[in-house]
């Protein structure tokens, strides 16, 4: 059975920090796993700002709003620790970051009506400016095109059917790119949810907290996790272990991003060992609910 993708959401689970002055864009550069020195008003940048180990404590959405301004679209559970954090850092730079959530209107739109909000579907991290709104494109889900709509607060919500905030949620998980929220900060480095191949790292790029442990885990093959889409039948919560049936001691993975399932039980994205994938899997030990993998809907990068 297909269920309809298509119309808005408005988005009140994220929330936008504001990063503003002449060094905005050279500051987060410094500070995240993506290219910002470069980046242009065309495009978008997922990104994540690690800790000195190399887990991610937070996950962006980052683009520019002009030369001197930069948003961050983050989950908004972890906007306040991070901003505190990041703010650690600025020293020098002449560069303001501010909480701007109240100050901007988030929607996220799928399927036909990416056509009258944006005048079509672009490849994921393209960026388009419509007047004072800006339309990021992001990774399809089930074959629908999808987007982020970012705009001030005072202007008009974007026109199109309205799309149950449920869907949408859903829509993320099947797109397997992974936001993270409070409960699992610093429990991974970017790579254990495929962020090297959605877009999110730069290997190129200059240093950054925790860049040597993500290059470490790249070219000296110790990365033993990868991120998968997953199905049970009954609720889970983001954070719970995932165990292998014939290991119920030693946990092989983690629940990252959960939404329920149109046809019922629930589908995430769940962060486990590689050579667990081919076991018999279930959330939780004694009693734990079954989980079925489900094909990803990118190609992991073997070659960086």
């Amino acid at each position: 059975m297909t269920y309809p993708l298509n119309g808005i959401a408005p988005l009140s689970h994220l929330g936008v920090i504001r990063v503003e002055g002449e060094d905005a864009a050279k500051f987060l550069h410094g500070q995240l796993t993506q290219d910002f020195a470069l980046l242009d008003l065309q495009h978008a940048r997922l990104a994540a700002f690690l800790s000195a180990k190399g887990r991610m404590q937070a996950s962006f959405i980052g683009f520019k709003r002009s030369e001197t301004e930069v948003l961050l679209v983050c989950s908004r559970d972890l906007l306040a620790p991070t901003l505190k954090r990041l703010s650690m850092f600025v020293m020098r730079a002449k560069a303001r970051l501010s909480d701007a959530t109240a100050d901007y209107a988030l929607y996220g739109v799928a399927g036909e009506a990416i056509n009258s909000v944006a005048g079509g579907a672009q490849p994921a991290w393209t960026k388009t400016d419509f007047g004072l709104a800006t339309v990021v494109h992001l990774y399809p889900a089930l074959g629908q095109p999808r987007a982020l709509w970012v705009a001030p607060a005072a202007e008009p919500a974007p026109a199109g059917p309205a799309l149950d905030a449920a869907l949408w949620m859903w829509s993320e998980v099947q797109s397997g790119v992974a936001t993270l929220a409070a409960p699992l900060v610093e429990a991974f480095v970017p790579q254990m949810l495929n962020y090297e191949s959605v877009g999110g790292v730069n290997f190129k790029k200059g240093c950054y907290p925790g860049q040597e442990v993500v290059a470490r885990s790249q070219f000296r093959g110790t990365l033993k996790r990868r991120a998968f889409i997953a199905h049970a039948p009954a609720d889970v919560v983001a954070g719970a272990e995932v165990f292998a049936a014939s290991d119920l001691e030693q946990p092989c993975g983690t629940v990252v991003q959960v939404a329920p399932a149109p046809g019922g039980g629930v589908d995430a994205i769940v962060s486990l060992q590689i050579a667990a994938a081919q076991e018999a899997l279930q959330v939780g030990s004694t009693g734990g609910v079954p989980l079925t993998l489900a094909p990803l809907p990118y190609p992991l990068l073997d070659d960086i």
